[in-house]
């Protein structure tokens, strides 16, 4: 079951973004004007070469009127992983006094009309993790993702489960909403993964740590704009990082 909530519960959305130009503005305005009062938008550039930079800050600056700072630009001086953008601005929102922090792309492949539902089911139950789940009963996948795709994130998703013993059906999932007291004892800084494997290393430490995570169930769409940021190096992280985080645990 998920709850809808309205309070001024003070949630930041942290979006990172690499050549987002095409996505960012239809983005923004969609988070934007969820019915949440006391949501906050943080993009988190890394120096991205197609401007996306500089028109997030156009679009911050269109936003922050009447002394309401509703948008908030990070730049990043280099690119050097999501994991790591993610930290970064994860960090700023915990500083600035978030109770909740979510994850989203910038490519419009999460529903933004869940994140109400996500919080929604934070704050009514008192878990520390939502997930937008595609691998619970309702979720689902763009019909655009080809076979291959399908089996192959179905696989990743199986494979961590497996190795770091957890239940979390959609461990790989990046669309996510972490209350602050989750992300403080998790301790943002200890992160290792520097891309995607990211979403796969917090979820486990959380769950490590003592809290219990809810998935609720997303449709995950295809990007109309721009490539994916998936590469083979990526990949071969995302294979490593159970594995090393299992070892770790037994060593601990």
């Amino acid at each position: 079951m998920t709850y809808d909530v309205g309070a001024d519960v003070a949630v930041t959305v942290v979006m990172p973004t690499y050549n987002e130009a095409a996505n960012l503005p239809r983005m923004v305005e969609a988070v934007l004007q969820l019915p949440l009062n006391g949501l906050h938008l943080k993009i988190v550039d890394d120096s991205s070469p197609d401007g996306t930079g500089r028109i997030a800050e156009e679009l911050a600056e269109k936003h922050n009127w009447d002394g309401r700072r509703r948008m908030s630009v990070l730049h990043r001086t280099e690119k050097d992983g999501l994991g790591r953008a993610y930290v970064a601005g994860m960090s700023a929102a915990l500083a600035e006094g978030a109770e909740y922090v979510v994850q989203m792309d910038a490519d419009g492949s999460h529903p933004v009309e869940a994140v109400p539902r996500m919080l929604g089911t934070a704050v009514a139950t008192g878990v520390g993790l939502v997930v937008g789940s595609r691998y619970v009963e309702g979720g689902s996948l763009d019909e655009e993702w080809g076979k291959h795709r399908v089996l192959l994130s179905r696989f990743a998703n199986r494979y961590a489960r497996t190795v770091l013993g957890t239940k979390i059906r959609d461990i790989t999932a990046g669309f996510n909403l972490w209350s602050a007291a989750t992300l403080r004892d998790v301790d943002l800084a200890t992160l290792d993964s520097a891309g995607y494997s990211f979403q796969v290393e917090l979820k486990f430490k959380a769950v490590r740590a003592g809290h219990s995570a809810v998935e609720i169930p997303i449709r995950f769409e295809e990007r109309t704009e721009g490539v994916s940021k998936m590469s083979l190096g990526t990949q071969v992280e995302s294979a490593l990082v159970p594995l090393r985080l299992r070892m770790r645990n037994r060593r601990g």
